[in-house]
């Protein structure tokens, strides 16, 4: 590799940018300007790997959706990206894991732990073999380094991603060389599984001796099975192997050294360019964002790949009311008309396919404590056709409804541009005489709207493996807009909302969980302050050559299962 000219991360970027200007720490999205000389920056140092590295069989290629330059961070606290989570999974990792089937928290860089009956302490004993990739020992004091760095971080920049993880902490006390103990000042239900993300991976010491942008940039050194060799903003990324690899996470197959040498990750915004790749053999992975047409699965398949699908934990894609002032929607006979006119099974087959899952809660099925919500989401046009008459809302020449002069006109505002899934809504609606009007805005002015509670409909989304992510959406105490999160609840539904919240993350048990979360999601269906509208599966397609590919709870991948036969 000594023939590439590539801009290596993390040692190389440390020394380039030794030369600029101390770091930017207002805020933990880097400014456009600066990234967009950075971008030129790097594609400056840039390349592409040449041929003969290409020609080995242990080279992984991925093609991912687009990058994130507006909030690019490869700094596990700050990652907010799913493409990027993906990749730090197999360079960082966290003192547990999760079992992506039962949500049970297992052994990881901790090989047990205790938590005290106040459930105010977590004390973690943590396995005595493992160093980082620049040789670092890994033990207490680089855990209470770690926690204690990104609490700092956390109070600098509250709305940073990794934040709500650490709800609750205090400190950390290192009782020896191998035990740390996690110290919190108010229990959080959630905190032993927010040790096994992504967001609360352990770096080394010295990485948190670097810059916000040097860390975010690529600055990282973790204990995984790969390192991170160069970041290419908006092009692409390369992870080594590392050798000497032995701690793999309990779900891992594989317990040593990856099976690959190198993963090449390709970001392509163009879906034909990728699709075209895939179909010529160019990329072994092929993971959009969106999942794939019915028409694309089947081109895929008839090329002998593999349709990889899991839903991604958390909210599914949820419509959220604006109930206040004097907003139409503030009317209970709206709401529950709303709910009963969308088609949710026709828009699942129509927009994806006959096989994609319709959405049953305003949970995907992933979650931990997700309840099933499915007869009271069914398409009913009738019944909602009858809750509108009763309240008065009347069928004009148009076929729209009116009362008091007032039309039922809703504006959902929405990001980029319209969907064929918001249009079929659209008309759905229209079937029962509401007008939906599609409002599309940049991202910026979708935010602006939002926080002035400028729309009668929104939606927004975040991934986690545990209920608890919807209080960073609609919990007005913790959400990153408390205007939509307070816009969505009725004066009456708040206090009864914020209730089953607390109770969530104060319970000691998983029963008393699922019964706070489940209650909470029958009152968000019940009052219709929340429209769930599609499960939010993401997919992946496999060539043929790939082989053992398999789901974290988080829904992204240990690479260092895969294999890939010999061509």
């Amino acid at each position: 590799m000594s023939d590439l000219h590539c801009f290596k991360a993390p040692d190389n970027l440390a020394r380039q940018l030794e030369r600029t200007p101390r770091p930017w720490r207002s805020t933990s999205r880097l400014p456009t300007l600066w990234l967009a000389t950075l971008a030129a920056t790097f594609t400056l140092f840039g390349c592409s790997p040449s041929a003969d590295q290409h020609a080995s069989s242990k080279v992984l290629k991925i093609a991912f959706f687009r990058d994130n330059t507006t909030l690019v961070s490869l700094d596990p606290f700050q990652v907010y990206w799913l493409e990027h989570r993906v990749v730090l999974r197999n360079v960082a990792e966290s003192l547990t894991d999760q079992d992506p089937e039962t949500g049970k928290i297992i052994p990881w860089l901790a090989s047990s732990w205790n938590i005290s009956a106040n459930a105010l302490e977590y004390t973690f004993q943590l396995r005595k073999d493992v160093t980082f990739s620049n040789g670092t020992r890994f033990d207490a004091k680089a855990v209470k380094t770690a926690f204690d760095a990104d609490k700092a971080f956390a109070a600098q920049l509250p709305a940073t991603f990794g934040a709500t993880y650490l709800a609750g902490y205090d400190h950390a006390e290192v009782v020896d060389d191998f035990t740390v103990k996690l110290v919190l000042v108010r229990p959080n239900a959630g905190f032993l599984q927010a040790t096994s993300t992504t967001n609360l991976a352990i770096l080394a010491p010295e990485s948190y001796a670097k810059t916000v942008k040097e860390r975010s940039l690529g600055a990282i050194i973790g204990t995984g099975p790969f390192v991170l060799d160069s970041y290419t903003p908006e092009s692409g990324l390369r992870l080594l192997r590392r050798t000497g690899y032995a701690w793999p996470s309990a779900n891992a197959q594989n317990r040593g050294e990856a099976h690959l040498d190198e993963v090449d990750v390709s970001y392509i915004p163009e879906e034909s360019v990728r699709n075209g790749q895939f179909v010529q053999g160019q990329v072994d992975i092929l993971w959009p964002r969106a999942p794939f047409s019915e028409v694309d699965t089947k081109l895929f398949q008839s090329k002998n790949a593999t349709i990889q699908s899991r839903s991604l934990p958390g909210p599914a894609l949820n419509w959220y009311p604006n109930t206040r002032g004097e907003r139409i929607l503030g009317e209970n006979a709206v709401r529950q008309a709303l709910q009963k006119a969308i088609d949710r099974k026709t828009y699942a087959s129509t927009v994806y396919s006959p096989q994609f899952p319709v959405v049953s809660s305003l949970y995907d099925t992933t979650t931990p404590y997700y309840k099933s919500q499915n007869t009271k989401l069914a398409f009913d046009p009738a019944a909602a056709r009858k809750l509108l008459d009763n309240a008065g809302w009347t069928v004009g020449a148009d076929n729209y409804r009116a009362k008091n002069g007032k039309r039922l006109k809703l504006t959902y505002n929405l990001q980029g541009a319209e969907t064929a899934g918001d249009v079929l809504i659209q008309d759905q609606l229209r079937q029962v005489g509401i007008d939906l009007k599609l409002n599309v805005l940049t991202t910026a002015d979708w935010a602006a709207a939002n926080a002035a509670g400028n729309y009668d409909l929104t939606s927004t989304y975040m991934t986690r493996a545990d209920p608890i992510i919807l209080q960073t959406i609609i919990d007005p105490r913790s959400a990153n807009s408390s205007t939509v999160a307070t816009n969505l609840y009725t004066p009456q539904t708040l206090p009864k909302a914020q209730t089953l919240f607390d109770a969530g993350m104060t319970a000691t048990n998983s029963e008393q969980r699922a019964d706070a979360y489940g209650a909470l999601q029958d009152l968000l269906v019940d009052e219709g302050s929340v429209f769930p509208i599609y499960e939010r599966v993401w997919q992946a397609a496999t060539s043929p050559r790939v082989s053992n590919f398999r789901w974290t709870a988080e829904g992204f991948a240990l690479l260092n299962d895969i294999e890939l036969k010999q061509p």
